[in-house]
C-alpha cells in the first residue's frame, strides 16, 4: 500500500517502520496506526526479514502519542480504539524481534510503543514519561500493568501518578531501555543489534519470544477494559477540563 503517515524501509533483511509525522511531533492519527498495522503483518509475512525497527522522523521525537487535533469533540473515535488495540497486539505478536530506536521524546502512547518492543535503544537525548493524567486520560493495560514488570511496581505508579519527564539516562538505570548512545550513533548501534540478531537462529528466537509473552498475554484483557473505559470518561466533565487545559496550556 501507499503509506502517508509512515516511511516502511527495508534493508539486509531488516525492516525500519518510520513515523512520519515530524511536524506533529510524530503524534499518530488513527491512519497512521492502520499504516503500522499494514506494515507489521508485511514484515511477519516476508519470510526474508529478521529484526523490526520502529522509530520516529526527525530529531525531536519517537512518538508523542495520540494527536489531540483528532481527539475534538469528545474524544478519539472508535476506530483509533480499534487500530490502536490491535497495534499493540501486532507488535507483541509478530515472531520478529523488535527494536525501538527512541529519537527524541516518547511520551504518552508512544512511550507505550517502545515499552511493548522487545528492545529499545536511546539517543542520550531522549525523553519519556506519561501524561494521560495531565489531559484527562489513562493505559490500564500494557501501560501500567507491563511497565509495572519492567521497571517495578514503585517505579510505575511513580510515572503514573506524578507525570514527570525522565531522562535517557535514567531510563536505563530504571531498566526502561537496554542502551543509550549518543544521537548520531543511535542509528549505527541499531545496526548493530540487528546484525548480531541476524546471526542468531530466527526459530529459537521466535520460540524465545513467544515464551516471553506467554506470562504477560494476560495483560490483553486489562488492554480491552482499559480502552472502553476511557472511552466513557473521555466523555466526562473531568477529563474534558484537563484536556482542554493541557491544550490551551501548549498554544501559549
Amino acid at each position: 500500500m501507499d503509506y502517508r503517515d509512515i516511511m516502511y524501509e527495508t534493508r539486509e533483511n531488516v525492516v525500519r517502520i518510520i513515523i512520519n509525522r515530524p511536524e506533529k511531533y510524530n503524534a499518530f492519527t488513527t491512519n497512521t496506526l492502520k499504516e503500522m498495522c499494514f506494515a507489521l503483518e508485511n514484515a511477519e509475512l516476508d519470510e526474508g526479514i529478521r529484526v523490526v525497527v520502529l522509530r520516529g522522523s526527525g530529531n525531536k521525537a519517537f512518538c508523542t502519542g495520540g494527536d489531540v487535533e483528532e481527539a475534538k469533540g469528545g474524544g478519539y473515535q472508535r476506530e483509533m480504539d480499534y487500530w490502536h488495540t490491535r497495534l499493540h497486539h501486532m507488535f507483541r505478536a509478530i515472531s520478529k524481534p523488535t527494536i525501538a530506536a527512541i529519537n527524541g521524546w516518547a511520551v504518552g502512547g508512544g512511550h507505550i510503543l517502545h515499552i511493548i518492543c522487545d528492545l529499545s535503544i536511546a539517543a542520550d537525548t531522549a525523553k519519556f514519561g506519561q501524561v494521560g493524567p495531565r489531559v484527562g486520560s489513562f493505559d490500564a493495560g500494557f501501560g501500567a500493568a507491563y511497565l509495572a514488570r519492567i521497571v517495578g511496581e514503585k517505579k510505575a505508579r511513580e510515572i503514573w501518578f506524578l507525570c514527570r519527564t525522565y531522562t535517557a539516562q535514567e531510563a536505563l538505570e530504571m531498566g526502561l531501555v537496554n542502551k543509550v548512545v549518543p544521537l548520531t550513533d543511535l542509528d549505527v548501534e541499531v545496526e548493530k543489534w540487528c546484525n548480531e540478531i541476524k546471526e542468531l537462529s530466527p526459530y529459537a528466537i521466535r520460540f524465545l519470544k513467544h515464551a516471553f509473552n506467554a506470562d504477560t498475554d494476560h495483560i490483553f484483557g486489562f488492554e480491552t477494559m482499559s480502552m472502553a473505559a476511557v472511552r466513557l470518561f473521555w466523555n466526562t466533565n473531568e477529563a474534558e477540563n484537563y484536556k482542554k487545559t493541557f491544550i490551551e496550556k501548549r498554544r501559549k
